[in-house]
């Protein structure tokens, strides 16, 4: 087995990205868009002014460092410096090099590392077999073609582009230019350019989606009568899944970002994945904060001395949980407190399970209150896309499939919709929302990015009103993606939700799921040292580079029926213990995963009615007894001849017969060679031969 990370993306937006070869197939595991990559891009038209900017520059001037001296792209950045022309987009790095023919199956864990996948489906040599969720796919479509719609209306601004490679590429490239700019464009180490790419079609999706395989929550697929692949929730978001995938040579699961317990999607389900004999961790979440952990040895070896009951209990516990509840009323109340100032609120969030939650809070906290602010919803997909998450129960949390069991919608925000507290639009310029405009409002809009949807014309709108605010979640950079806000009064609440497993509960879940072999980041690895598990193997990998994962069976086993089995003459080898062995004729063919023998019994018969002769033997003769085995059927003339191997060969033993006629018997470790032109002696060599080895 061979892991290359792609790419190890950059918090929820933008998840990381694997190629993994398994079993003699080829897996892409996730195809995400680095969407935060966008606010590159000039938001507005032309001829739309800009005030001056007070954004600070990325390094601090010293005065008497000649190097940033020299270094003199320490000006203040502009938002002349942005890029203002119609948005390319930043897939994968080198994913235009890829020979998507070699691609066998291609594996989608959530709705954000759908996003990049019509880019390779579109490419005609494609032919491999994706699975996804249902919810993820569903979900994923409609954020592609939430995308596209934001993107065209951009291009009425912009009006078209050349479909060759983008001119502002070049105007990036001179000493003047930020560097900031420089790294999101070019990269580190410069090779990003070709990860550039024109956004898809609505056809291009529809194109991409028709090849999708969706799956139920933990539903087995088989592919090509080799892999099972399961999906099991991992409680990130609605629809969001890990992967176990059983094949002939083991078992692997794939564990990408994970939450134990969720109020709105369905938890962690790290039961399901226990077992497996190789773990793949590819949860970089941590990287998103300042989590580190202390003593790790003395935290583990505490670990080891708790049964398994009391560390899943540990796993289960819901302080995280409820910190997240806390975030969420918190931001609720931030925007009640602006409405009661007569300021509005944009919420820019785009994370579905957060969206739902505050959603049923706000509305619940305007119940409450005195305030009769409306809540509106601005997207092309929004109507299609809330009705939707009534429709799931399996990838719901226990609590909302008690909800709709009961009678009750799963979330509060249909019956909001249904008594117009809560309003659904497809667009910033819908008649009906111009004719139910009403400040101050709270306002859920796209996109994150502040480059593209509602939520641009909005921040332009309110930008300068110290009483309005302004909510964003971390995952973009609040100095670039406001740049060209700038300057800006509004309350800024920007937001950090969890998005993965906290380190400290790392070692917890490795000890539950008890895998053979662990596959961890290094830049994780940094943060935890989990060498410290002595019951595991914990190996280390990188981004761009390929780990070699050692074979976990040696020996594939193989399914025989029952009535076939019983059929069988085991013959009990004598040089070995405890060891059977049999001969047949039949089919070994593979399905599910799994080496079958599928055909009738056949044994040679010779034409005398008796067994035919052994064909087959185990072990390896000792000269010595051999010569004995000789002198009691008659052959009483022979010596035995030791020759060194040479340059490598291996050493022989070879006994001289010269009585009743001649010849050599060559023996070694991997086999015995009878030479002789004498057919009645080579019988008689071979018959005491076949009484000392055991045959079949």
């Amino acid at each position: 087995m061979k892991l290359t990370c792609l790419s190890k993306g950059d918090g929820f937006q933008y998840p990381p990205c694997h190629m993994l070869n398994l079993s003699g197939f080829r897996l892409l595991i996730d195809c995400p868009l680095d969407l935060s990559a966008i606010t590159i891009f000039s938001p507005l038209p032309y001829d739309v002014g800009f005030e001056a900017s007070e954004y600070p520059p990325d390094v601090p001037l010293d005065a008497q460092n000649p190097i940033q001296k020299k270094q003199k792209l320490a000006r203040q950045m502009t938002p002349d410096d942005l890029v203002c022309a119609e948005p390319w987009y930043k897939t994968v790095k080198a994913l235009h090099l890829w020979d998507v023919s070699l691609i066998d199956i291609v594996l989608i864990s959530n709705p954000m590392g759908l996003l990049g996948l019509p880019f390779l489906t579109q490419n005609p040599r494609f032919c491999a077999k994706i699975y996804m969720t249902e919810a993820t796919a569903r979900i994923g479509q409609l954020m592609m073609e939430d995308l596209v719609s934001m993107h065209m209306e951009f291009r009425r601004f912009h009006g078209p582009e050349d479909s060759r490679f983008p001119a502002w590429t070049k105007n990036l490239d001179g000493e003047q230019v930020p560097s900031l700019l420089k790294k999101v464009v070019f990269g580190e180490k410069g090779d990003d350019l070709g990860s550039w790419m024109r956004l898809y079609s609505l056809d291009d999706i529809k194109s991409c989606m028709k090849k999708v395989q969706a799956v139920k929550f933990a539903e087995e697929v088989c592919y090509n009568g080799t892999l099972i692949i399961k999906a099991l929730s991992s409680g990130l978001d609605i629809g969001a899944c890990n992967w176990l995938i059983n094949g002939p040579n083991g078992s692997l699961s794939y564990v990408s970002d994970s939450i134990f317990i969720s109020h709105h999607a369905k938890s962690f389900d790290f039961q399901g994945l226990k077992g497996a004999d190789v773990m793949i961790y590819s949860d970089f979440s941590c990287l998103q904060t300042a989590e580190t952990t202390e003593n790790d040895n003395n935290y583990i070896s505490t670990i080891s001395d708790k049964n398994d009951e009391d560390l899943a209990a540990s796993l289960l516990d819901n302080t995280e949980s409820l910190e997240e509840v806390e975030k969420l009323a918190f931001v609720c109340s931030c925007a009640i407190e602006s409405a009661g100032a007569g300021g509005s609120t944009l919420i820019t969030i785009t994370r579905i399970g957060i969206v739902l939650q505050l959603l049923e809070l706000m509305s619940n906290s305007l119940d409450t209150s005195s305030l009769k602010v409306p809540i509106f919803v601005i997207s092309s997909v929004a109507e299609e896309l809330l009705a939707y998450t009534n429709t799931i129960p399996e990838w719901l949390c226990e609590q909302r499939q008690e909800k709709l069991i009961s009678g009750e919608p799963s979330f509060g925000h249909l019956k909001f919709i249904k008594d117009k507290k809560i309003h659904l639009f497809p667009a910033i310029h819908s008649p009906n929302l111009i004719s139910n405009w009403q400040e101050p409002c709270i306002i859920f809009a796209p996109h994150w990015s502040l480059r593209l949807g509602p939520s641009v014309q909005l921040l332009q709108r309110w930008r300068g009103d110290p009483k309005s605010l302004l909510v964003l979640e971390d995952g973009i950079s609040s100095g670039l993606g406001l740049l060209p806000f700038r300057p800006i009064a509004m309350k800024i609440l920007q937001c950090s939700f969890l998005s993965g497993i906290r380190l400290q509960k790392l070692p917890t879940l490795v000890s539950v799921l008890r895998p053979k072999i662990v596959l961890v980041p290094d830049v994780v690895n940094e943060r935890i040292n989990l060498t410290a598990m002595k019951t595991v193997s914990i190996l280390n990998y990188s981004e761009n580079k390929t780990s070699r994962v050692p074979r976990i069976a040696n020996n594939a086993e193989v399914e025989i029926m029952a009535e076939l089995a019983t059929k069988l003459s085991w013959r009990k080898l004598r040089q070995v213990e405890n060891f059977g062995i049999a001969r047949l004729k039949g089919e070994l063919v593979m399905e599910d995963g799994k080496h079958r023998l599928v055909s009738g019994l056949e044994q040679e018969e010779s034409s005398s009615g008796k067994k035919a002769r052994p064909l087959r033997h185990w072990g390896s003769v000792a000269p010595e007894t051999l010569l004995d085995a000789l002198m009691k059927i008659g052959i009483t003339s022979g010596s035995i001849e030791d020759r060194r191997g040479e340059n490598g060969s291996e050493d022989k033993s070879v006994i001289h017969i010269t009585n009743p006629s001649s010849g050599l018997i060559e023996t070694s470790e991997n086999g015995t060679a009878i030479i002789t032109e004498d057919e009645r002696l080579a019988s008689q060599i071979f018959q005491a031969i076949d009484g000392i080895l055991d045959g079949i």
